[in-house]
């Protein structure tokens, strides 16, 4: 008998409650999964669980936001007073030299990053508006809720997920406060977690969802919030570099966007899939942030807002199917985001659209806990779709450097449409995944990154400070290690502990120990919910699994 098994003898049986739909997940996805559905059927329960405080307290994005799938589920959102309130006004893509930015010509920058009538945006708050839409049409939002468990028929059919339990102290046991769990059955429940979702990996693997696909590929994104000087204000702007401080062997890149109210939200996204391991994303996001051309933008500034998410950017090539028995995967949690263009939430709100509309034909005609089929087949009709077809090479093209993944993508995404094709006649694929691509420390060059100054540049510390990252102390540690002893019997001895540099909130340590050793130190109060642990540790040995609801950060603002 496992804990779980034991509690449940204990104080079972859990509370349980029945909808037609249950959606795991209260972004963009899952929102829009949950609105599309009583917009068809607006006799159908619903229930959105979300993990975060409130709607939006775990959204994190740049963002520049495509608004035609917004517009397709509620063609009214600016009388709704939708916060997409600042349009783009201007592009610049810039290549890094240490020193230097050449602004590639308009004329040369590939259609993906052009940025005609789309808006800068603050996602959590388009979320959190959102989640306010849903409810008006009777959808149950229950913010503070973690979908910690996928609950199956006797036909191994998902028919629903129970909550996280409360009031578990460090050693797994009850306090004086322990809740059970609630179930939450469905007809069919709909996964809308993310990227590198916790339940949604549990799915992919039980029902060999990414048979004869790609391995999953992601990026880690850092972003900052800052407040500039009246000067320096350029309201719409948008910025995208390439190049310095990484190789040519290294993907990564960064962003800078101008907002309404004086605000600028920057990051820099790094590649999981990089080989060297003394490399930090983290460290690079500070470095970028000196050259000459991204400090003009934030001198005389200060930084109020920081947070840290993984980024599914696979494409089509690695995207799993859709569909299993008794629910779906939709949005970021199955890998919709368009990596060439750095937008995820317009897949992620059509994808939910297309399931939804999948949901209520599957509701009418009487039915529960069978495949979604006219999910899938609806997707591939779909104008996301052909956007996907267009852009699947992406991340392929970059795995040869950046050198010709700049040239490919400029072939693929600028001369290949002026030629009247609407997708690349040729397929690369990949065939290894993010954790095996690390060398081992000893045939790598180190990186020695400068210290912070406090006004530019900033410590770990300093920085979870500002994502209002908190988790109750006293409950089990929610990132699990599989084998203890790997850590330093094989990360430290071989990778030279990559936990400590890849992890963007300073979870990982390594203490040495009185035996003049070393040991690995968890502060797992820290964790940002990135899931980086989860997808780079060299031998899968983090597990990330979900804390109690409500805990995390909390990105006001971002």
């Amino acid at each position: 008998m496992n804990d779980q098994d034991a509690l449940l003898e204990r104080y079972g049986p859990r509370e349980s409650m029945d909808y037609d739909v249950v959606i795991v997940g209260g972004g963009p996805a899952g929102l829009a999964t949950a609105i599309r559905l009583k917009q068809l059927r607006p006799e159908a329960s619903v229930v959105v669980l979300e993990k975060g405080a409130e709607p939006g307290a775990h959204t994190l994005s740049g963002a520049v936001m495509d608004p035609r799938a917004l517009t397709e589920l509620l063609p009214d959102w600016r009388e709704r007073g939708a916060p997409l309130s600042q349009p783009v006004t201007g592009d610049d893509v810039l290549v890094l030299s240490p020193d230097r930015a050449r602004r590639v010509p308009d004329a040369l920058v590939p259609d993906c990053l052009h940025n005609p009538g789309n808006y800068i945006v603050r996602l959590g708050a388009v979320v959190k508006w959102l989640a306010e839409q849903a409810e008006a049409l009777g959808v149950e939002v229950f913010p503070g809720f973690a979908g910690a468990e996928i609950l199956y028929d006797e036909q191994g059919r998902v028919r629903g997920v129970a909550t996280g339990h409360s009031g578990l102290g460090k050693d797994g046991q009850p306090t004086a406060g322990f809740q059970l769990g609630m179930a939450l059955h469905g007809r069919y429940t709909v996964f809308a977690e993310g990227a590198r979702g916790h339940l949604g990996q549990q799915l992919i693997q039980r029902y060999r969802l990414d048979e004869g696909r790609d391995p999953q590929t992601y990026a880690l994104g850092i972003k900052e919030l800052w407040e500039v000087p009246p000067e320096r204000v350029q309201p719409g702007r948008v910025v995208h570099t390439a190049g310095w401080p990484m190789d040519d062997a290294t993907y990564g890149g960064g962003f800078l966007y101008h907002l309404d109210g004086g605000q600028v939200a920057l990051g820099f996204v790094v590649g999981l899939d990089y080989t060297n391991p003394w490399l930090s994303p983290f460290e690079e996001m500070q470095r970028w942030k000196t050259h000459p051309a991204i400090r003009a933008h934030l001198e005389g500034g200060r930084r109020i807002g920081y947070g840290a998410r993984a980024i599914t950017a696979g494409g089509i090539l690695s995207l799993p199917r859709l569909v299993f028995p008794g629910g779906a995967l939709v949005g970021c949690e199955a890998g919709t985001l368009n990596a060439a263009r750095i937008k995820g939430s317009h897949a992620a709100i059509a994808t939910g659209m297309l399931c939804a509309e999948a949901l209520a034909d599957a509701l009418t005609q009487g039915r529960a806990h069978d495949e979604l089929s006219t999910y899938p087949e609806a997707f591939e009709r779909s104008w996301l779709h052909a956007e996907l077809r267009q852009s699947k090479n992406f991340k392929q093209w970059f795995k040869q450097g950046n050198r010709i993944g700049g040239l490919m993508t400029g072939v693929e995404q600028w001369l290949l449409p002026r030629l009247g094709l609407r997708e690349p006649p040729w397929t690369l694929h990949r065939r290894v995944a993010d954790h095996e691509r690390l060398r081992p420390a000893a045939d790598a060059p180190r990186i020695d990154y400068p210290r912070p100054d406090g006004v530019l540049t900033f410590d770990r510390l300093s920085s979870v400070f500002l994502s209002g990252t908190h988790h109750e102390e006293n409950q089990p540690a929610h990132l699990v290690l599989r084998d203890a002893r790997a850590p330093v019997e094989v990360n430290l001895a071989r990778h030279a502990g990559p936990e400590a540099r890849y992890c963007p909130a300073g979870v990982y340590e390594f203490l040495p120990t009185d035996t003049g050793g070393s040991r690995l130190q968890i502060n797992a109060q820290n964790c940002l919910h990135c899931k980086t642990c989860d997808i780079k540790d060299p031998g899968r040995n983090i597990v990330w699994t979900v804390p109690e609801g409500g805990g995390g950060p909390v990105y006001s603002g971002m």
